[in-house]
């Protein structure tokens, strides 16, 4: 069969495109934005992509269009589908009925997290001799691919609140059916979709109502639009991670480095790794308690976790240059910022770090960030905010509002003469974006020789 996937390139997309090449269907697809690593592991998979949307890719006609969410009315491919009365449908509709059918999902949502923690849940089940099928919303690198349809029954999946089309408004992960759901947190976000948090705590318990009666839902208690979500109504057992909860971690080093795992009050080992920030603590913990509802004991989770190396483009050590260190980070939330900075400066200890910033999100976009940006950057010793061309609010007014020194540059080229200026050897660069920011990574880094 011939599937079209317009909208290819984004992280969900491009993954399901990988599948379905997998089940063995001729897959093609457009974009408007082709970059990596999206666009290079397709390429790698032999998946043919068109830039932009001309009508003229699907003639002849495609057996089935696959509509990815970022698409809407107005788009000329879209308008084309409609008027030929070509057939659609969703990404995770498409995944629903052709991927996930008959098997045992693992599901992991939340606000933050979402893409560390379904690879460090594969993983785990990998390193267990699982097998399991997979698709992630980013490159993990114990992998190198971000999907996988796996040949066991256990397919663990990167669970998003986001729409899932524009005629299916329903959040994606309602498609999924998951036996098993790790809740991470809940933060108002998507502000292009949801008025506000009580909509997207709505979405979530519409995917609590899914999980079956002998499935388990995993979440910490220090959520509490979680615990209201809960509360809705649950008709599965839940197991609770962090103070108070079931699972809890002794911290053996600030940095989140080096943890002990603690179950119902036992000791089950310690995790040694690479990783940073309460935050991957807490990811681990949710990961070690789904794994054993699939019958990993906690002690291989552990040994496998020691293990686990990150996701690209997660606090990703991209370049060092005369003693200069460039990570690159795809934060794009203020609790995100926040916590992935807290997790670096705990590593680096006084050492300098200079963060730069795209607000690029849709969120951001809209100003629903703003506020809490001031604080989330208070780790830094320094911050540069990226100003695009299309934000609708005052960003210097937002940067004049930090307690660091801020500065608010709206080209490329001021960011890069401004890091030559500041950085000494030793200082640590971090570029945090949720889109490819036109290369700076790679920019930095040569203009910095």
């Amino acid at each position: 069969m011939h599937i079209h996937i317009l909208g290819i390139c984004g992280t969900f997309m491009g993954s399901m495109a990988v599948l379905a090449k997998e089940l063995g269907h001729h897959v093609t697809g457009s974009d408007a934005n082709v970059y990596p690593p999206m666009s290079t592991q397709l390429q790698a998979q032999g998946i043919e992509l068109t830039q932009g949307y001309d009508p003229a890719q699907l003639d002849p006609a495609p057996d089935l269009v696959v509509i990815g969410n970022a698409m809407s009315r107005g788009n000329p491919a879209v308008e084309y589908v409609l008027n030929k009365g070509l057939p659609y449908v969703s990404g995770p509709q498409w995944l629903a009925d052709h991927v996930l059918q008959g098997r045992w999902v693992l599901a992991v949502a939340g606000t933050h997290g979402k893409t560390t923690t379904s690879s460090m849940l594969a993983w785990v089940l990998e390193h267990a001799g699982m097998s399991p099928g997979f698709l992630i919303g980013g490159v993990p690198q114990n992998f190198s691919v971000s999907a996988r349809l796996g040949d066991t029954p256990f397919f663990v999946i990167e669970a998003d609140e986001y729409d899932s089309a524009f005629f299916d408004k329903r959040s994606k992960f309602v498609h999924y059916r998951p036996r098993t759901a790790i809740l991470n947190n809940l933060e108002f976000d998507h502000a292009d979709i949801f008025p506000d948090l009580a909509a997207i705590e709505r979405q979530f318990h519409h995917l609590v109502r899914t999980i079956p009666s002998e499935g388990l839902v995993i979440h910490p208690t220090t959520e509490p639009a979680l615990q209201r979500v809960i509360e809705m109504g649950c008709w599965t057992p839940v197991q609770t991670t962090g103070a108070g909860g079931q699972w809890q971690v002794k911290l053996l080093s600030e940095d989140g480095s080096k943890f002990e795992v603690m179950f119902e009050g036992v000791a089950q080992g310690v995790v040694e790794w690479d990783m940073t920030g309460q935050h991957n603590v807490a990811n681990a913990l949710a990961t070690l308690a789904a794994a054993r509802h699939v019958g990993v004991v906690p002690s291989m989770g552990i040994a496998a976790l020691s293990a686990f190396k990150s996701v690209k483009r997660r606090m990703e050590k991209v370049a060092e240059v005369r003693g200069i260190t460039i990570y690159d980070d795809f934060a794009h939330h203020p609790t995100a910022i926040a916590t992935t900075l807290d997790g670096l400066r705990k590593r680096i200890g006084d050492a300098p770090l200079i963060a730069i910033i795209e607000p690029r999100s849709n969120s951001m976009k809209l100003g629903a960030h703003r506020d809490g940006l001031p604080e989330s950057v208070v780790d830094a010793d320094q911050v540069i905010w990226y100003s695009p061309a299309n934000l609708g609010w005052d960003l210097g007014a937002t940067a004049a509002l930090c307690t660091v020194p801020s500065i608010v540059s709206d080209s490329l080229e001021g960011i890069i003469e401004r890091v030559k200026s500041q950085a000494q050897p030793g200082t640590h660069v971090v570029i945090m974006s949720n889109g490819g920011f036109g290369g700076l990574h790679g920019k930095l880094a040569e203009a910095l020789q």
